[in-house]
């Protein structure tokens, strides 16, 4: 995944994330450029999940959404 990739249509994979982990916030998917890694910690932390299926998710979304 590239930062290309999820940074695009971020609004629209944020939603899609907040649908798959209600428990996520706004500051949880705050994005910045260079900070991806970031990003999928705080929503490893929030969620439970491993890396690989927050990864999975974010890349899902960026999918089903943006191509």
């Amino acid at each position: 995944m590239t930062k290309l990739e999820i940074k695009g249509d971020w609004n629209i994979i944020k939603g899609k994330l907040k649908q798959k982990w209600a428990t996520l916030t706004d500051d949880d998917l705050k994005y910045a450029i260079g900070k991806q890694e970031e990003v999928v910690g705080r929503i490893q932390k929030r969620t439970g999940e491993s890396r690989e299926a927050v990864e999975k998710a974010i890349k899902e979304s960026n999918d089903s959404c943006c191509k």
